[in-house]
């Protein structure tokens, strides 16, 4: 019996990335974008695998709510949320339509959508889910001289990280494996319809943040950094995460006691 995997964001990028390499790997595929020619275009060009084309907008309920029902229905091997939206701007700029289809995206759509396929998952003993986030998720302690302020859309991306471990901990000893990738710029169309060119900046492709994925699964990774050669900073990162967790107590800290 074929494997079956769902892929948000299918149309461009790294959820196209991802959807070719399991396409490649014998993966029948559920794609969903907001481009139907697009994913047209994906299905017409793998006939040797099964493809259903799903035309959603995850920044809607509706479009969450469709596609989550079908992710229900079906016995998915693998769920990569990928669907993704920018929206650069300081939250006092942010349109209040923009911050909503943000967290419809980045938050809502991969919590609906992994709650519709985790239960089948736990029950067949076997699955996958990966989220695509980003290294911007680690990026809340910089000054504002570091980059453009985007709160809403690094939280969307620390909501990923966050999510993803926390789940990874509640499935253990399942046969569910659960993964954030966080890549730093990627070569795609994600920052140009956003209408800013990196063409002089470095950058990943697509295809080395999937292999970074997979990989990363067979390594038994949680959170894959695929431009973070030394794994070490991550483990120190998680390490202060769970000291600070670890160190609270019910007593008020002495350096918020008046004296």
């Amino acid at each position: 019996m074929s494997k079956l995997a769902l892929v948000t964001g299918a149309t461009s990028g790294i959820g196209r990335a991802f959807a070719q390499r399991l396409a490649a790997q014998g993966y029948d595929l559920i794609i969903v974008g907001r481009r139907e020619e697009r994913l047209k275009e994906f299905a017409e060009a793998h006939p040797e695998v099964a493809v259903r084309s799903i035309a959603a907008d995850l920044s809607t309920t509706e479009g969450i709510d469709f596609v989550a029902k079908v992710a229900a229905s079906e016995e998915i091997s693998m769920l990569v949320n990928n669907a993704g939206v920018a929206h650069y701007m300081p939250l006092a700029d942010l349109p209040a339509e923009k911050a909503r289809e943000l967290a419809q995206v980045k938050v809502l759509a991969p919590t609906l959508l992994t709650r519709a396929v985790v239960g089948g998952m736990q029950a067949r003993g076997e699955g996958t889910i990966i989220n695509v986030a980003g290294m911007i998720a680690f990026s809340g302690p910089a000054p504002s001289s570091v980059m453009p302020r985007r709160a809403v859309y690094a939280g969307g991306l620390a909501f990923a990280v966050a999510l993803s471990q926390t789940l990874s901990a509640e499935l253990e000893g399942t046969g569910v494996q659960v993964q954030v990738v966080c890549p730093g710029v990627v070569a795609t169309e994600f920052h140009e319809r956003q209408g800013m060119d990196l063409s002089a900046v470095p950058r990943m492709s697509a295809d080395d943040v999937v292999t970074a994925s997979l990989r990363g699964l067979e390594l038994g990774e949680v959170v894959v950094a695929p431009g973070v050669e030394d794994a070490g900073l991550l483990d120190a990162v998680f390490a202060a995460d769970l000291a600070a967790f670890g160190g609270q107590s019910p007593e008020l800290a002495s350096r918020y006691r008046t004296v």
